[in-house]
């Protein structure tokens, strides 16, 4: 369900040669995390300004940040051209209900695509320029968030193998929002990670010398924004509840990795993911106190009643490290889609 609350004033300036038509918006548009929405955007048609309507236009949309040095391309398009850019890229369409209508159309929405877009509309030496705010409401609490590290070890990931990591874990890289929910809920980690929006960070609940000292009370520790290709550290992802079965498989032998991710396939089902487990653990309360396999090669346990010689301090994912795949140590969680 989307709702628009707006009022607008229309003013004309002539700047230099170029007629410039500028819309000052007090226009929200409300998204549910996960949606589509169209953001709106009009040309004025000729019979009100004398400007002609979209055809032989350039549109452009722009994600505007509160330091302009940091606004976002979003799409670009000329007739039958269009171009996306970066996260936008295969989400961010022209509506074109009709030959006035720049509205852009944004698919599957996160929190991160929260904010005021700039719609922008050129023919010839006149331009018309729009803002718009769009809040995207959702349940934080819906999902998880947790950290990774690869096989490799700590800081190993620049901002691309950051999403990559995630989504082969079956998750996404978690947005501010969501990491601060997190720590509301008890998170406490003391390595930093990579954010949707390009920051790192970390959250502290007890602060401690080795994580930011002592003098700064609980809270985010931020980095600040870093180098997306040469800066490398964790990465904090976030997956979504489950719409299938995770479980232990029950089987005579320990086995090798090989040996789990076949063993799972023969059940029909696949070697459970890490951010499977976690969602598990978080939202569906799993416990249990046998180390397994995961696809990435990792092997670990899920705690959710501590207890003695199971995670006794804490409800936790328990890593126990990621070893030799020929070693037939573990036994294998798997992970059964819904039919």
């Amino acid at each position: 369900m989307i709702s628009l609350l707006f009022f607008t004033i229309i003013t004309m300036t002539l700047a230099g040669s170029r007629a410039e038509f500028n819309t000052t918006l007090s226009v929200t548009v409300f998204a549910d995390l996960g949606d589509n929405v169209t953001i709106p955007c009009h040309a004025v048609n000729e019979d009100s300004f004398g400007i002609p309507v979209l055809n032989g236009m350039r549109v452009k949309w722009t994600k505007v940040a509160e330091d302009e040095s940091f606004n976002e391309d979003v799409l670009v398009g000329m007739g039958f051209h269009l171009k996306t850019y970066n996260r936008f890229d295969g989400r961010a369409f022209l509506q074109k209900a009709n030959e006035e209508d720049a509205s852009l159309l944004l698919t599957e929405i996160s929190m991160e695509d929260a904010g005021k877009y700039r719609c922008e509309i050129f023919s010839g030496m006149e331009e018309q320029l729009y803002e718009v705010v769009l809040e995207v409401k959702g349940n934080l609490n819906n999902g998880v968030v947790f950290p990774y590290s690869p096989p490799g070890g700590r800081y190993n990931l620049n901002f691309q193998s950051a999403e990559q990591a995630c989504l082969e874990q079956g998750a996404v890289v978690a947005s501010y929002e969501q990491l601060l929910e997190a720590w509301k809920g008890g998170l406490d980690w003391c390595n930093a990670g990579w954010l949707s929006d390009g920051t790192v960070q970390y959250p502290i609940t007890k602060p401690r010398q080795p994580c930011g000292g002592t003098s700064n009370g609980p809270g985010l520790r931020s980095y600040g924004r870093r180098d997306k290709k040469l800066s490398r550290y964790d990465v904090f992802c976030y997956a979504t509840p489950l719409t299938g079965r995770f479980y232990w498989l029950v089987q005579p032998d320990r086995l090798t990795h090989e040996e789990a991710k076949q063993a799972c396939i023969a059940d029909g089902a696949e070697i459970a993911k890490v951010g499977q487990m976690y969602s598990a653990w978080k939202l569906e309360s799993y416990d249990r106190c046998d180390s397994g396999w995961l696809a990435d090669g990792s092997v670990r346990y899920p705690i959710y009643r501590p207890r003695k010689n199971c995670s006794p301090t804490e409800a936790a994912v328990r890593l126990v490290g990621f070893p030799d795949k020929a070693q037939k140590l573990y036994g294998v969680y798997c992970y059964k889609e819904e039919q």
